[in-house]
């Protein structure tokens, strides 16, 4: 195969579950689920369990209906960290264009590679024997031109394969599929397009862009239209996430942190109070990565398992808390109100800055006839220093007492 398909989408198999039982035989072929328990939710099951029904985002008590005889653990990220780490580093090895997504994949491009290692597939089948053999795991590869074409293919070679869509074969493999196997399409956006009569790939592909522009909105219907003829992003962005703090290259490109509250909640000012404690720990890691983001991200999950998401993009960037908390208060509230006048109790909630760049001089803004910006940027950095020196638990905002 030529450099047609230069982009490597490696995601591993059941990651969690399969560092966390590979040195404990005796758990190999019974139902195992990483997470879980009665509040909590399911970050991976291994394959066994997975004969249940059990799925990663899976309520524990969900899985513990299907599977009540099911090994649940808490997750190590003792363990798991390193090993991923250790991988990371393996596909550093095989080329720098490494843009990594989660703890337990990422996007290769190998177009630079295949003079020394070999044709995209090689490569594949290289790393998967280095994995296998150094941390006692499996891994599935999908290669493809672009990057949602690849992660699609990789999904289709799990467990432990691979699978190559090469761009002349795009239509006739993956357009009569549902459009919910789109790389970002999730369910929510999967059942508007089924409402429209938009049910396979194939469907939305025969929609002009422009009115599905009308139909979607400008941003949701170029973006949808891209995916369905294979067009989407082919570049990567070397070191991407940076997962759990490593990782080279440009640091993640976007920030964010959320919480599975203890009890279900309704109280608006409640919730209120949590979006600005997580909204604090973000805007704290984006300072401290040396960064501004303009676009602020709120996610909601109902008690009945519904996941919703608002976003808004600021004029200029910041770094700010209070600037954060600002807009992602209204974007909360619009959420709870498009559920109607008693919306469904809030499960969890989080909060994300996006758009990340590098902190530039230009960003200390000030106001007119230069005076400076009044008290919440000094007042951040304060908090940075204690928590520095004290600890996290040193400084808390009167709101959260």
């Amino acid at each position: 195969m030529s450099v047609t398909c230069p982009i490597l989408h490696v995601d591993m198999d059941a990651f969690y579950a399969s560092v966390m039982i590979r040195d404990r035989p005796e758990l190999h072929h019974v139902p195992v689920v990483v997470g879980g328990g009665h509040r909590g939710v399911v970050l991976s099951a291994n394959y066994p369990a997975r004969r249940f029904g059990i799925r990663s985002g899976m309520s524990g008590a969900e899985a513990a209906r299907l599977c009540p005889d099911a090994v649940t653990m808490p997750p190590d990220f003792g363990l798991l960290t390193p090993v991923s780490k250790a991988i990371m580093e393996t596909f550093r090895t095989v080329t720098p264009l490494v843009e990594v997504t989660s703890l337990d994949e990422a996007f290769l491009d190998v177009r630079g590679a295949v003079r020394l290692f070999g044709p995209p597939e090689v490569i594949a089948e290289r790393l998967r024997s280095r994995i296998r053999a150094e941390h006692g795991i499996t891994c599935s590869v999908g290669i493809a031109a672009s990057i949602s074409v690849a992660k699609l293919a990789s999904r289709q070679a799990k467990p432990d394969g691979v699978r190559v869509i090469p761009p002349d074969r795009f239509v006739a493999e993956v357009h009569p599929l549902d459009v919910g196997v789109l790389y970002g399409v999730g369910e929510a956006t999967r059942q508007r397009l089924h409402r429209l009569g938009l049910v396979t790939v194939g469907d939305v592909a025969a929609i002009e862009v422009d009115l599905l522009r009308r139909m979607l909105g400008h941003h949701l219907g170029g973006h949808l239209h891209a995916l369905v003829w294979g067009s989407d992003r082919t570049e990567l962005v070397p070191g991407g996430a940076g997962v759990f703090g490593f990782g080279e290259g440009e640091p993640e490109g976007s920030m964010g942190s959320q919480h599975t509250l203890a009890v279900d909640v309704r109280d608006r000012a409640q919730l209120h109070r949590e979006l600005l404690r997580l909204t604090a720990r973000v805007a704290a890691r984006v300072r401290g990565a040396g960064r501004t983001g303009r676009t602020v991200t709120v996610t909601v999950r109902f008690a009945d398992f519904t996941t919703v998401q608002r976003s808004r993009t600021l004029r200029e960037p910041t770094d700010v808390t209070q600037e954060v908390y600002a807009v992602a208060v209204p974007l909360l509230d619009g959420l709870l109100d498009a559920r109607g006048p008693r919306p469904p109790a809030v499960r969890l909630v989080g909060v994300r800055v996006e758009g990340l760049r590098r902190l530039r001089p230009a960003d200390s803004r000030q106001l007119a006839l230069g005076e400076r910006d009044p008290g919440w940027p000094d007042a951040d950095r304060a908090v940075d220093r204690a928590v520095d020196r004290f600890g996290s638990a040193a400084v808390r905002r009167a709101s959260l007492l």
